[in-house]
Formats: structure tokens, sequence, C-alpha cells
């Protein structure tokens, strides 16, 4: 799915939030807990929690916001992108860059987690031809030098072992770094850009292959590079079709369930980039399996997407959905 609205997100964040700690105080839906790796305890069962707030610096003074909403709650996945329009972009120029490695610093526990685009004009409606161009170029090399300058650049800044989400959705119809129009050599570019990277002096990323769940324009294991420059398998999974139903979600063809398994048999941990409310509204039951889940496979980390529609903090459209939230994920709980 396409996120330009991204860059709009969280402009009335301390108001919606006002809000939601009415709702959150008024409504008891708790989810059952599933072991120990449910709530706050998620933490120290080694998943973290995080959320995207906004792709530049007030997603980080959010961060805390955030935590505070949660009664304490420690948020230790930081998330955001690098703009796909220009290669300055994506080797790194955002000045945020350092806002978001100053948090990473503060404590030896956080994650800094990086969607990083693999293609420039990203989201530009680029046609199946030109993006096969596009990624047998990149196959060949031609686009080396701009992904070694980025690690340079986050080697520098301090944060050498941020997971990098690289190419993140492949598997959809809309990036212009999606796989589709070539798979093999889309496989032959990630192996490039991840050859690339672990090349500069210092580097201690990991690699994160995010498709989206289902099917969507091409099966996501055709397009999966190789066990040695994947770290991590992870899956954005918004409340959506194919999958009226959170179980539905789970068993669908390249659901969660085939993550998992696929995972486990490739000896990867698990992560969900993004995930969120969608198509069906303000569900709670969506965010109660969405959270049990976590808390039984206990991923890496979890980050929801926290803007309208998504959102359960910085949008108050969804007070069901938000309790639920806040209560599964409270450090008071």
């Amino acid at each position: 799915m396409s996120h330009r609205g991204r860059w709009l997100s969280g402009a009335c964040a301390g108001a919606v939030a006002v809000a939601l700690l009415v709702a959150g105080s008024v409504l008891d839906t708790r989810p059952p807990r599933h072991g120990a790796g449910g709530g706050a305890g998620s933490g120290a069962a080694g998943t973290a929690v995080g959320a995207y707030l906004h792709y530049g610096s007030p997603g980080v003074e959010r961060m805390a916001e955030l935590s505070r909403w949660l009664g304490g709650t420690e948020l230790r996945a930081g998330h955001t992108y690098l703009p796909g329009d220009t290669w300055a972009n994506i080797e790194g120029a955002p000045d945020s860059l350092r806002s978001w490695a100053r948090w990473r610093r503060e404590r030896a526990d956080r994650l800094f987690v990086l969607n990083v685009p693999m293609q420039e004009r990203n989201e530009a409606g680029v046609s199946d031809g030109r993006v096969a161009e596009l990624i047998r170029s990149g196959a060949r090399g031609a686009n080396d030098e701009h992904f070694r300058r980025l690690a340079g650049r986050l080697v520098d800044l301090g944060v050498p072992d941020t997971v990098i989400v690289l190419g993140w959705e492949m598997n959809g119809f809309d990036y212009t770094h999606r796989c589709r129009p070539d798979p093999e050599n889309w496989k032959a570019y990630w192996r490039r850009i991840v050859a690339a990277m672990r090349s500069v002096e210092g580097q201690r990323f990991r690699f994160d292959y995010a498709p989206n769940r289902g099917g969507d324009a091409i099966a996501w294991t055709s397009c999966y590079p190789g066990d040695d420059v994947v770290d991590v398998v992870g899956m954005d999974s918004y409340d959506q079709e194919p999958g009226r139903t959170f179980d539905e979600q789970v068993r669908q063809p390249y659901g969660l369930q085939q993550q998992v398994d696929f995972a486990k048999a490739h000896g990867k941990r698990i992560s969900y980039p993004e995930w969120g409310l969608f198509r069906h509204g303000d569900n709670p039951e969506y965010v109660r399996g969405m959270l049990a889940w976590f808390a039984e496979h206990r991923p890496l980390y979890h980050s929801i997407t926290d803007y309208c529609p998504h959102g359960v903090w910085q949008c108050g459209q969804n007070p069901r959905s938000s309790a639920v939230f806040r209560e599964f994920l409270s450090g008071g709980r």
C-alpha cells in the first residue's frame, strides 16, 4: 500500500492524546494473556515495542509522549523512513537522522529501525517495463555507491547496528522497488545492496525482509534473496483483505502463519515493521488478535503505524481499539 500520508501525520497529536486518555480510562477491553510475552513484559522477553509517529525529529519527541500515555512502558523500537524521492535522501541526507541516532544511543537495548527504498522516485507510478530496467541496472551494480554512502553515514552517526527494512512491501503493485517485473534480478539487486552496505567498516546492520501480508502482486517467497543476506523476516500486516477476520489473516496463503513457519525454517527472527487498522474501521478484535500474536511468537520488534486511519494514539477515530492497545501494553498492567 502507498504511504504518502506518513509525511503529514501527527499534526494534532496532543489533542488526540487527551481524547484517547479518556477513552482508555473508560473502556475495559483487555485482551487475554498469552504467556510471558504479553503486555509490558514483552520487552523483557525480547520484543521491542515501537510506533511510527512521524518520519522526522517530531517522531522522536512523540516517543516519550506515547510512552507516558502507556503508563511508562518503554518504547524500544524507533521506526522511521528514508524518503524515496531522490538518491541524496536515500543516501541518508535528512537531518532528522541525527535525532534518531541520538535517541538510539541513549539506551543500549533500543533498536533503530530504518525503512530504506531501493530506487529513487519510489512512489512515482513508474511502469513495469521501466521498473524491470531499473532492477537490472541495480543488479549490475549501478547503485552500489549510494548504499555505501548510506552505510557510512549510519556508522558515522553511531548507529552501525540499525535494522534496515530494505525494499519493503516488494510483493506489491506500487513502489518502484517492487519485485514482480523481474524477480530473479530483484534478488540479485538486494544482494548487491547488502554487500555494498556490509563492505563499510564498523557496520553491524541487520537486514529485514518485509513483504505485505498475502499474495498481492507476487508470492513474497518468490522474491526471497537468500539466508545469507536476510537477518529478519518481517511482514506489514494491516486490517484489510485478504482476510476479513484476524483468524483468516493468520491462515491465508502467505499470511501470518506462513511467515512464522517460513522464518523458522530459515532460522530467522520475525518482525512487524508496519501494522494497524484500515479497511474495517475501529476493530478492537483485530488489535487484540495482533497483540496476542506478538505475545505468542515474540518478534524482534513490532511498530504500529500511528496516524489515521491506522493508529490508536494520534488518531481519534479508533477509541475502542485504542483502549485495547493501551490496556495491553500499559506499564501498569
